[in-house]
């Protein structure tokens, strides 16, 4: 386990195993032998950036819920109108089970080969009458995907309509430069500018953590003026998420230096992909950059974590290994010492390692999983375990929601005073002990005394 919550938890399971043992005669080959938990805050780099594959675009444009997205019914060929119809979306779908962890520009070729292949078949049926019985009968089969088609054509249609614009690459193409370190300059000022044209404040956001979090933070000219600008942009009502952020070590000054480049390099994370069509790493499924999640768990796997020993020592959060109710806290690898070794017992089966996720998961990291168990050698099967499945923009909005509560709140409340007590209903915040209230005379102070 590595990160706070993640150890709390493995903790709590170890206590159970104690209060109450399973004895293996009785138990058993354990069908689950062994367990990785990961705390969210170990890795907040990489749901910050874009998903490229076909179920987290779907994720990040339409927000998958329940397993189904809605959109509007004229989008899946209907005549409503205006109606909103649900469209399911699991492995009952043959097509989406195929395409669901490409990249999405491989999925625009393999539905647009689906279905140019059915018209083809069709066209040719009906210019001729010698086809065979059987031929006929495999014809007939191949219509019954024709709806999954159909669905999916009009899905990707629609997410081609956001993701081929030119703002949605111009963002990817930022993303990997603050991932690969590169160009400050570059990257500050596409923040500011989409700053002050106002793209959404969760697309601002997400770059803003990504920038901070890559770089140990801004240098304090650069984090004061960006502040600023937001709230010239969005509006003062937005101090209380600027205040959130920082205390929550997502958007803050720079104190330190940057240990991103160490861990990027350590653990591979920036990896160019040569064929979209048939990648050789995780890293497709956020164009050049492999989950750090899901390179600890590769690691950890294949030769322990102990040989990553420096590396984990600089993300947050403790780490704890257990095995069979023996516990250390960041010292011995008592869990992997050689890393996971497959089952021998197991005759003509797979270890089976559950991934569990405290605090969420991307549908782009549980493919980079799906892809890193489907690697020869391997030898394991994972299966994925979560508090819920995220996207930078879900993510998020907690902090920004629970930032407007606050000031819903505190309009009835008269301001208590501080540095700069005064009787105006509307305080909302109290950040550095100073009293921000809703007059724009302490607004301003605010700024001179900054």
């Amino acid at each position: 386990a590595k990160g706070v919550a993640s150890t709390k938890a493995a903790q709590l399971l170890n206590h159970m195993h104690l209060q109450d043992p399973v004895h293996m005669d009785d138990m058993g080959i354990p069908e689950i032998e062994t367990v990785i938990l990961l705390d969210r805050e170990v890795d907040m780099v990489t749901p910050m950036c874009s998903q490229l594959t076909y179920e987290g675009l779907l994720d990040e444009m339409l927000e998958i819920h329940d397993g189904s997205v809605q959109v509007d019914a004229g989008i899946m060929g209907a005549q409503q109108d205006g109606k909103k119809v649900k469209v399911p979306l699991n492995s009952s779908d043959k097509l989406y089970r195929e395409i669901r962890d490409l990249n999405f520009h491989v999925v625009l070729r393999v539905v647009h080969q689906k279905a140019t292949s059915i018209q083809q078949d069709y066209a040719q049926v009906k210019s001729t009458n010698t086809q065979s019985v059987s031929e006929l009968k495999d014809f007939v089969k191949r219509l019954h995907s024709l709806p999954e088609i159909t669905r999916h054509v009009n899905l990707a249609h629609h997410l081609q309509s956001f993701a081929g614009k030119p703002l949605f690459h111009a963002r990817v193409e930022i993303e990997q430069k603050i991932l690969e370190a590169k160009d400050y300059d570059t990257c500050y000022k596409y923040i500011e500018e989409i700053i002050q044209k106002q793209e959404p404040i969760e697309t601002v956001l997400r770059l803003l953590v990504l920038f901070s979090l890559t770089n140990a933070g801004l240098p304090r000219k650069n984090f004061d003026y960006l502040r600023r600008e937001i709230l010239h942009s969005y509006g003062f009502e937005h101090m209380p998420l600027l205040y959130n952020l920082e205390k929550a070590g997502l958007v803050k000054r720079r104190e330190s230096r940057s240990n991103w480049a160490v861990i990027r390099r350590a653990l591979q994370l920036i990896v160019d992909i040569k064929d979209p069509d048939s990648p050789d790493d995780m890293s497709y499924v956020f164009a050049g950059y492999a989950p750090l999640s899901i390179r600890l768990v590769e690691h950890a796997m294949r030769s322990g974590w102990q040989s990553i020993e420096e590396v984990l020592k600089l993300l947050l959060g403790p780490r704890l290994d257990l095995k069979r109710g023996v516990s250390t806290i960041s010292g011995s690898s008592e869990l992997l010492p050689d890393g996971a070794q497959q089952n021998t017992d197991r005759v003509g089966r797979r270890s089976v390692v559950l991934v569990v996720f405290v605090g969420g998961v991307t549908f782009a990291e549980i493919a980079a999983l799906r892809f890193l168990g489907a690697q020869e050698g391997m030898g394991y099967d994972f299966v994925v375990a979560t508090t819920k499945v995220i996207t930078g923009n879900t993510l998020l909005r907690p902090i920004i929601a629970s930032s407007k509560q606050r000031i819903v709140q505190s309009i009835t409340n008269p301001c208590p005073g501080g540095d700069f007590p005064c009787s105006v209903q509307g305080h909302f915040l109290f950040c550095h002990w100073k009293c921000y209230c809703l007059c724009s005379c302490i607004r301003v102070l605010y700024f001179l005394v900054r």
